[in-house]
């Protein structure tokens, strides 16, 4: 590829961003807590429950997270709800999630679960009646 089918060069700072955004998802805890996000917020309780850490834990790796600007919060009362800033961190996790399922043997679970919803089509005759 020559430079002029290239698109412009990428500013420093967005790769800098970039970078930190992949360093955060280097940590299975990050990764499992964003999964948990992806549809819906969640509290720091709820977070624990399903990661199955402590919830002092969850608090750090959020904490890191939110200053990463990869999850945002909203407070209720004494509680925090955390959700994940935006559809693109959402899509980093779950393309990163079908990936690894295709490293794996068999039909990956994300394919299972399409060809699940996907109906068959039965030829009819001329006639009406199915072949």
């Amino acid at each position: 590829m020559d430079a002029s089918t290239q698109g412009p060069a990428l500013p420093d700072e967005q790769v800098e961003l970039a970078v930190e955004i992949f360093r955060m998802l280097a940590d299975g805890t990050r990764i499992r807590l964003l999964w948990e996000l992806q549809d819906s917020e969640r509290s720091v309780s709820q977070l624990a429950d399903a990661v199955g850490k402590p919830g002092p834990a969850v608090s750090q790796h959020l904490a890191k997270l939110r200053m990463a600007r990869m999850v945002r919060t909203r407070r209720e009362g004494n509680q925090v709800f955390y959700r994940v800033e935006n559809e693109h961190i959402a899509g980093l996790v779950r393309d990163a999630i079908h990936n690894a399922e295709h490293a794996s043997d068999g039909i990956p679970a994300h394919h299972r679960a399409a060809e699940s919803t996907i109906t068959p089509i039965i030829p009819i005759t001329g006639s009406g009646q199915r072949r």
